[in-house]
């Protein structure tokens, strides 16, 4: 009875994370991802394509594309409908309407590495093959989203291919913005003229993000009072893997996740060498059809 007054209050004290929690409305459209795919890029790019009059920041974005782990239920209810709300949940059966955005596990856990010390959830010196190995039996504390797999294969084996559901590669989208833009676009019920592609694209890009996070870091939840010398925003590009994850470390990704790896369009290390940077006509669509929606 205790633990149930002490949800309550949190509730009305808007104290709580929203998560799982979270109220869900049959018009709600959810950009999902695993944590440190793209999904902060994306909702720039949503945002910046229905609200082209609006300028979107960080110390704005909780309110145009708000942030469910971050966020509070009450908060989130009080945003207008319809909504496009962030989310790294794994498979949630009342998602009607999701883009759901992949990514290399090789650069994902190089990208989770530089964000758990920017947030002191792990030290420096902490060995990244050993950050590898934890990060794929998911002994790292990593939220309530399962492992990189675990989380893409919920969403995947349930929604590919249905109505509502468009799948991107996050290697796709820095490849072809424009291109991977207009999908997001027309999923979305938008015809948008070159112009606000084009401003969409540019109002969003790496550096323009960078340059707002070194300005409002602490105007916003997922940088405020966090580590500034270690960036949220970081290269924004794929492949970095190659050059930077040890070959230990590589080996233990692709022994956990090669065949979910190999039927994204992610060939392994191992298969005859490194594989080409190239996310142009990706397996991808041989295996899992890409812009499925409605």
């Amino acid at each position: 009875m205790i633990y149930g007054m002490g949800r309550v209050v949190r509730y009305w004290l808007g104290r709580d994370i929203a998560g799982r929690k979270m109220a869900v409305y049959p018009d709600d459209t959810f950009i999902v991802s695993y944590p440190r795919s793209g999904n902060t890029w994306t909702r720039f790019l949503v945002a910046n394509l229905l609200h082209p009059n609006e300028p979107v920041t960080f110390a704005n974005i909780e309110h145009i594309v708000p942030d469910s782990e971050a966020q509070s239920s009450r908060f989130l209810k009080r945003v207008p409908r319809p909504r496009v709300i962030k989310s790294h949940a794994y498979f949630d059966p009342r998602f009607k309407k999701i883009i759901y955005i992949v990514r290399d596990p090789r650069d994902v856990v190089l990208s989770y590495y530089d964000f758990q010390r920017k947030y002191r959830q792990i030290q420096d010196g902490y060995p990244i093959s050993q950050y590898a190995r934890d990060f794929v039996s998911g002994r790292l504390g990593l939220g309530d989203w399962g492992t990189w797999a675990e989380n893409v294969q919920s969403w995947i084996s349930t929604r590919q291919g249905r109505p509502g559901f468009l799948l991107l590669r996050y290697e796709d989208m820095v490849t072809d913005t424009r291109e991977e833009l207009v999908k997001i676009a027309s999923f979305l019920g938008i015809h948008p003229a070159p112009e606000l592609l084009s401003n969409t694209i540019e109002r969003s890009s790496a550096d323009r993000l960078r340059q707002l996070e070194r300005s409002q870091s602490n105007q916003w939840v997922s940088t405020k009072d966090k580590r500034a010398d270690i960036p949220f925003i970081r290269t924004a590009t794929s492949g970095g893997w190659k050059e930077k994850l040890p070959a230990d470390a590589v080996a233990t990704i692709e022994s956990a996740w090669g065949n979910l790896m190999r039927q994204l369009g992610y060939p392994l290390a191992a298969a005859g060498g490194l594989p080409e940077a190239s996310a142009t006509n990706s397996p991808l669509e041989h295996s899992f059809p890409v812009g499925s929606s409605g």
